[in-house]
């Protein structure tokens, strides 16, 4: 029946779901044995217990877990080293992105038309901008030289162990096989194994163009594990201990090849670790009446009553594991399963997703259309939006007054939270991402000079300034095709600006040292369509550290006042 719904941050969270926080009782559960354990909840309002699938070609072991959580909170994995798997998948956004309901962020995909701003735009993950394998931008038709975003809502991560097939059209499920080698490693039940395999080679969410698992293989032997994060769980900061990814393979795997397969199977038994088993409505499954409000428990009395949620949201995980097209876009506009199973009566349909943790994924529905409960709940109220000869059965106006929405909204975000996964404790807790610290990011600042048709260059940068990065890419766009441009690095700034052939620098010129790196001729073509980027070499070594540097961008343009045009300057500071 509901999508993944609207992130609940700190200073957000729901007032009643806030008091329960403080006052509920927090159960300590290993990491083992929340993945191989029976989980004492019932199936629908009746007792019996459930345990978690583990295929026996991937055994759950504690090192296996803290490389597994070591390589999904490990932006270094992506391209452009700003993406970690847990980018889009935050244990507080209940695993799913943040960034999606955040206006901060751009997180639009412009959906089957290419077009912004209609009907059939999809609220997704941003990921990485459009490369090439030597880290040079390439200028997207749709995004330009900014992120990339994905076509759907990304699901969420927790109790993703729960079913044997993921993504929205399901097609991570059954045998799993090495992305280089073919071979067989699990033949049933590898659902995660297979959906770890996808993000890494994406373009749009981890990828330069033409990146496989080889490249990424060969990036992983290279790095030091977490090297970006920070506020490393102790633990894992403990076993981790410095070593490096083959060494720590050694330890997991008996040797210290790195292989596809590896990298999955680890990352797929760390999720695992991920279920998130201690609601409220848990509790009142188990005997205690008293753990749901009154508003609550009228609100599960509907969602498992006449209204039918139940009949797809079944179960403890809350889903029936099946797809199912339910009219929240036109039918054809996403294929949905159709496009795995070739079925005609699968055409725009997706999987259930379970209602865990619903309160804090957002925005809700796999393209995003439905900005909070109340919205979700309207929806189904009135039967959907589109039809189709394959809309389910079940979706039609249910005639519910406002006091039945308002008790399902109060039952799905207060009765479904774990506390644990709000406030991030194990097995939830995770490393502060680079992407969450702008202080490291570079800073832009000062004014563009103005080139040809009145554009304003723009400066590009969004890779971690870390001593060692061999690949800090910086790019300009919005200039003029064709014209000469360089990059200016000095150690010194001109806050104010000072006059520099027709130009305003924010470098100092003089008393400083000074780096040109020269483009060439920008690709692209007229007024506003120049645009072109340079990889640097960030030095290695402590004597690096904390090195001040400011850089700026200089083309030759008869359009622009003195014929240099010139794009604001950047701050970075090595770490």
């Amino acid at each position: 029946m509901f999508g993944s719904a609207r992130a609940v941050g700190p200073g957000a969270t729901p007032p009643l779901l806030l008091e329960r926080l403080i006052m509920h009782r927090l159960l300590g559960t290993s990491l083992v044995m929340a993945a191989m354990a029976t989980i004492s909840l019932a199936q629908g309002p009746g007792p019996g217990p459930v345990t978690i699938p583990v295929p026996p070609e991937n055994p759950i072991t504690v090192s296996k877990v803290r490389l597994g959580k070591a390589l999904f909170w490990d932006e270094q994995l992506s391209s452009t080293r700003t993406t970690a798997c847990g980018t889009c998948h935050i244990p507080a956004a209940g695993g799913s992105d943040p960034r999606t309901a955040d206006p901060a962020f751009f997180s639009t995909n412009p959906g089957p038309d290419g077009v912004f701003g209609t009907a059939d735009d999809v609220q997704g993950s941003p990921g990485v901008p459009r490369s090439s394998a030597d880290g040079k931008y390439v200028s997207d038709s749709i995004y330009d030289l900014d992120v990339q975003v994905t076509g759907r809502k990304t699901p969420p991560s927790l109790n993703a162990a729960s079913t044997l097939r993921l993504f929205w059209d399901g097609r991570a499920e059954g045998p799993f096989n090495d992305a280089v080698t073919g071979e067989l490693l699990i033949s049933f039940g590898a659902a995660l194994e297979n959906q770890a395999l996808g993000p890494p080679a994406a373009d749009a969410e981890m990828a330069h163009e033409g990146r496989d698992w080889t490249d990424i293989l060969v990036r992983l032997q290279g790095v030091q594990p977490l090297a970006l994060a920070a506020e490393v769980p102790t633990d894992l900061e403990t076993w981790i201990a410095g070593r490096n990814y083959p060494q720590l393979f050694d330890e997991v795997f008996g040797d210290d090849e790195l292989t596809s397969g590896r990298v999955a199977m680890a990352i797929a038994t760390y999720e695992r670790t991920l279920i998130s088993d201690q609601t409220p409505d848990d509790e009142y499954r188990n005997g205690n009446t008293a753990a749901l409000t009154l508003l609550e428990e009228q609100g599960r009395n509907l969602f498992y009553g006449f209204i039918g949620c139940a009949f797809c949201h079944t179960g403890i995980w809350y889903s029936d594991d099946q797809f199912h097209y339910l009219g929240v876009r036109p039918s054809g506009e996403d294929p949905g399963r159709f496009a795995i199973n070739g079925n005609v009566n699968d055409i725009s349909a997706v999987r259930t997703p379970g209602l865990r943790n619903i309160a804090l994924r957002g925005p809700y529905f796999s393209n995003g259309s439905a900005d909070t409960l109340e919205d979700v709940i309207a929806f189904y109220n009135r039967g959907g939006d589109f039809d189709a000869p394959n809309k389910h059965p079940l979706m039609q106006p249910l005639g519910l007054s406002q006091q039945d929405q308002d008790a399902l909204v109060a039952y799905l975000r207060n009765g479904l939270t774990d506390p644990r996964v709000v406030l991030e404790q194990a097995p939830f807790d995770r490393v502060l991402l680079y992407s969450e610290e702008p202080a490291l990011a570079p800073q832009t600042y000062g004014a563009a000079t103005t080139g040809s048709g009145g554009f304003d260059p723009r400066l590009v940068c969004y890779e971690p300034p870390a001593l060692g990065n061999p690949n800090f890419t910086v790019a300009i766009d919005d200039a003029l095709g064709g014209a000469r441009a360089v990059l200016m690095i000095a150690t010194g700034d001109r806050p104010g600006g000072v006059p520099f052939r027709g130009t305003t620098s924010y470098l100092q010129m003089s008393g400083a040292r000074r780096r040109i790196v020269p483009v060439g001729l920008l690709q692209g073509a007229g007024a506003g369509g120049g645009y072109g980027s340079v990889t640097l070499a960030l030095p290695e070594g402590v004597a690096y550290d904390g090195l001040e540097l400011y850089a700026q961008w200089f083309m030759r343009d008869p359009g622009a006042a003195g014929g240099v045009s010139a794009s604001e300057a950047m701050r970075f500071t090595l770490y």
